[in-house]
């Protein structure tokens, strides 16, 4: 067997199983750079309208000005349809996106191994099933490797190229390659449950359905809070509904029995509850919201307006004192701002109420432990100078006067304010702490590495920023103390602290001095597709 380390090179023959939506787009991805495609169906009419479909993204793309008409006429003609297996002779790679059953992947290669040279690389899009399974009946398992396209793959920019345990180093660095020549930025993992991105996308959506359990808000001011505070395109309850709960809950009720009941994976029985009776979201015309012409999208809790405070003193201790101080400028608030003193405690005073950054801690908790009984806490924002919503929960014994002068406080600063039930890590920052804590685990365990990551996350779900990169900005003393917080509170396995973050604190370290790249320049693709 001689696979090269390289691309496959423009004009090479690729070939894919699958003309569904997947295998569709996987094909007019390369087709638009520049390879012949040719596309095979166990149904055999399948097959003419999967390239008639792709001919006709490659004219509108054109139409718009994205391609020039020569370039959609030479890739439309570069497709072609197969009749069996055996016109497969010749391809390069073949890249299955077939139904998602180990048998049926397993069955496929094997039936190619006698059609195909021994040159010719296969790929796997698959999503969830293990790399070393389907390989594991090949005479060859070394040349196959998991190439997951993220739908719809002409669009979506990252490609996850998985490595199984027989998988060769060369046949691994060729699918990246190609993967980057096709405009995509490809990132490596080993072919463990989840990969990357569905792995750490888990506690996007689990930090969010306890949240929900536990009545800290409904989930249009969750969503809210996550989108103008946290800076992500779509609030957990949206995309859950987008992608549909059906799916959402077999990934997780999947990851959770492939991790043998880890806590961290454990399904949401709201969610099953919901798929039960049939809520799977905009498919069903329902979900966590309504959809259709009638339906009307419930709004975020919004706290009305409040007395402005008079005064604030501001010590200058972290991003929230600094933009407050800028915000407040142009407001009727008179600042005091103090440089930091050892001595002082690490919140803002309003009036007689604080105002602290959450740190794990309940806004209770906060009150018992510092005897100012008028605590409120106020969740992370990716942004405080940029951000327009903030959340905030009060201490159990805060006076509503007091509240309402923080509040007053912050909605003179420029923001939406909403009042969440008081638990503990609020939202974006517990959701970070989550989020960053299973990366860290995926980088210790060796699946992936810090940069590829961080770029997963960012290119593949559309994250604001790499969820290490963020723990790095936020200080990981501070993530280890939110979870800790949270263990404490909630008791169990959940939110253990991962034992890289654990290690890099006590070594004064980064995940950046410990070797992320938060450039990506050296995963850079090749252009667009």
């Amino acid at each position: 067997m001689v696979i090269t380390s390289s691309a496959i090179p423009p004009g090479s023959l690729v070939a894919v199983v699958g003309s569904g939506t997947m295998g569709a787009g996987i094909a007019q991805v390369a087709a638009s750079r520049g390879h012949p495609v040719i596309l095979y169906d166990a149904r055999p009419d399948a097959v003419p309208t999967a390239i008639q479909g792709i001919r006709q993204n490659f004219q509108k793309l054109a139409s718009k000005g994205k391609i020039s008409s020569d370039s959609a006429q030479s890739a439309g003609e570069g497709l072609r349809a197969a009749s069996t297996l055996g016109d497969l002779r010749g391809a390069a790679i073949v890249i299955e996106a077939i139904v998602e059953e180990l048998e049926a992947k397993r069955q496929l290669f094997g039936e190619l191994e006698n059609v195909v040279d021994a040159n010719c690389i296969f790929a796997t899009n698959t999503s969830s099933l293990s790399i070393s399974a389907i390989a594991a009946s090949l005479q060859r398992p070394e040349r196959l490797v998991g190439m997951h396209f993220f739908n719809p793959a002409p669009v979506m920019q990252l490609v996850e190229i998985i490595g199984g345990l027989t998988t060769d180093a060369q046949v691994i660095a060729a699918a990246r390659a190609t993967a980057s020549a096709w405009g995509k930025w490809a990132v490596v993992a080993k072919s463990t449950p989840g990969f990357i991105v569905n792995r750490v996308a888990r506690a996007y959506y689990g930090e969010a359905l306890v949240l929900l359990a536990e009545q800290a808000a409904d989930p249009a001011t969750l969503d809210a809070v996550m989108r103008e505070a946290g800076g992500f395109p779509m609030g957990p309850f949206e995309l859950m509904d987008l992608i549909g709960l059906d799916i959402g809950l077999a990934v997780s009720q999947s990851l959770f029995q492939a991790y043998f009941g880890d806590a961290r994976y454990r399904p949401s029985v709201i969610q099953q509850e919901m798929v039960r009776a049939g809520y799977l979201g905009r498919k069903a015309g329902r979900g966590f919201y309504r959809y259709g012409e009638s339906a009307e999208k419930p709004q975020p809790q919004t706290e009305p307006p409040a007395r402005k405070p008079k005064r604030a003193t501001l010590r200058l201790t972290n991003p929230l004192a600094h933009a407050l101080a800028e915000r407040l400028a142009p407001s009727e608030v008179a600042v005091i701002s103090r440089d930091h003193l050892p001595e002082d405690p690490d919140w803002i005073e309003v009036d007689d109420a604080i105002l602290t950054v959450t740190d794990g801690r309940t806004a209770t908790q906060v009150a018992s432990e510092t005897g100012r009984l008028n605590s409120v806490t106020v969740d992370l924002a990716l942004d405080y100078r940029k951000a327009t919503r903030i959340a905030v929960a009060k201490a159990d014994g805060c006076t509503d006067d007091a509240y309402g002068s923080i509040v007053g406080l912050l909605q003179s600063a420029g923001y939406l304010v909403s009042r969440i039930k008081d638990v503990p890590g609020m939202v974006v920052m517990r959701t970070l702490s989550m989020l960053a804590n299973e990366a860290a685990d995926v980088v210790n365990q060796g699946v992936a590495t810090a940069a590829d990551v961080d770029t997963a996350m960012r290119k593949g779900v559309n994250y604001p920023q790499g969820p290490l990169a963020w723990a790095d900005t936020l200080g990981l003393p501070a993530v280890q103390k939110v979870l800790r917080n949270l263990a404490s509170h909630y008791g169990g396995e959940r939110y253990r602290v991962s034992s890289k973050i654990q290690q890099l604190v006590w070594a004064g370290k980064t995940m950046t001095s410990d070797g992320l790249s938060l450039e990506m320049a050296a995963n850079s693709p090749g252009g667009r597709s």
